[in-house]
């Protein structure tokens, strides 16, 4: 059985430092023998979350989104850091998905799915004042995340202009994670 995964960033700007992280990740896992779907959350538009809006009628893009969700075993998630936590549109994604809609089972986008969280940060801290505060997020709604979190400071001078890191080292530590991730998933599946 081929495990899937969906890679998200939690920054939309074309020129992402964390989606350019993202990409290495997303390799990294695919050379680990998993399939990646890269979500762009420009695709998938929503309201800022209430319960008076999700009240009135549930946006077409959860319902799109959660389609996609449901043929996946985890997740890959880039955030950069916004204030010392996670970006506004992360998690107001978050907050739609983790809602229960119809008839599906309470928490359906995240029980039982393994994650991968890094960040990447012009500054020399690599974002890592996010992470604690995603992985607190996601754990409380049923995801497992694995140990490695991956923070990858002096962002903006890491990659080769194919995309490729500089650092080898820091390579070697996103195909262990992607690695880890695939193996983990693998397992919690058998």
């Amino acid at each position: 059985m081929t495990l899937r995964f969906i890679a998200i960033a939690g920054s939309v700007k074309e020129t992402s430092i964390n989606r350019r992280l993202l990409a290495v990740a997303t390799q990294a896992v695919i050379d680990a023998g998993a399939e990646v779907n890269v979500v762009n959350l420009l695709d998938y538009p929503l309201p800022v979350f209430s319960e008076d809006e999700e009240a009135n009628e549930i946006p077409e893009n959860i319902t799109k989104f959660k389609a996609l969700i449901r043929q996946t075993d985890g997740y890959l998630i880039a955030s950069p850091e916004y204030n010392g936590s996670l970006t506004p549109l992360l998690i107001n994604t978050i907050a739609w998905l983790s809602r229960k809609h119809g008839d599906e089972p309470r928490m359906e986008a995240f029980t039982g799915k393994v994650a991968a969280v890094m960040s990447a940060s012009p500054g020399g801290l690599g974002g890592i004042r996010a992470l604690p505060h995603l992985r607190y997020v996601l754990e409380g709604i049923g995801v497992l995340i694995i140990p490695e979190m991956l923070t990858l400071g002096n962002a903006h001078s890491a990659f080769e202009d194919d995309g490729t890191l500089k650092d080898e080292k820091f390579q070697e530590r996103v195909d262990a994670m992607a690695q880890n991730l695939v193996r983990v998933t693998s397992k919690l599946q058998s």
